[in-house]
Order: C-alpha cells, then structure tokens, then sequence
C-alpha cells in the first residue's frame, strides 16, 4: 500500500467539501482520524502513519471564518476536529 501524500489529504477534502455543498449543507465536521482512514495507512500496524501530515493540510486549507473545534494536546493527533464552513 502507498503512504498518503499531503496532495492525497488534499484532494479528498476538497472532495468531501463539493459533496456537502452539493448537499446544500452549509459546514462539514472533519475529524482527521476519519479523514486519513478514508485515504488509507491509519491506523498502521508499524506506527508508519501519515497523521502529523494530515492535520498540516486540515489546517491550511482552512479559512477565517473556519473552526477548530477539538485539537490534540500535541496539536497533530486522530482528534482533529475542524469545522469547514460552505460554499468554500
């Protein structure tokens, strides 16, 4: 199995924001444990995963408005809960 890339994170979040705007939903919860399940590689057996990766990239592509509304004590953890508002 491939390890998950910032672009892999990248691009199913911006995938999961279009399904929710298509919903008419106006924010999606994302919970970076879920969303670097959904890519693959988490949880590994070796500890080789990609989360410190995956909560980079939920934090960059937010916006001013956006919310985080759980962060790991170490701030880069399956925790991570941000709220995108919508449309993007």
């Amino acid at each position: 199995m491939m390890i998950p890339t910032a672009e892999d994170f990248e691009v199913r979040l911006h995938d999961l924001f279009s399904r929710a705007q298509v919903k008419g939903l106006s924010f999606i919860d994302i919970v970076s444990g879920d969303l670097h399940r959904q890519i693959g590689g988490y949880p590994a057996k070796d500890g080789d995963h990609r989360m410190p990766v995956c909560c980079e990239v939920m934090k960059r592509l937010m916006k001013n408005n956006d919310k985080i509304l759980h962060e790991p004590l170490k701030g880069k953890g399956a925790t991570l809960q941000i709220r995108y508002f919508l449309p993007r």
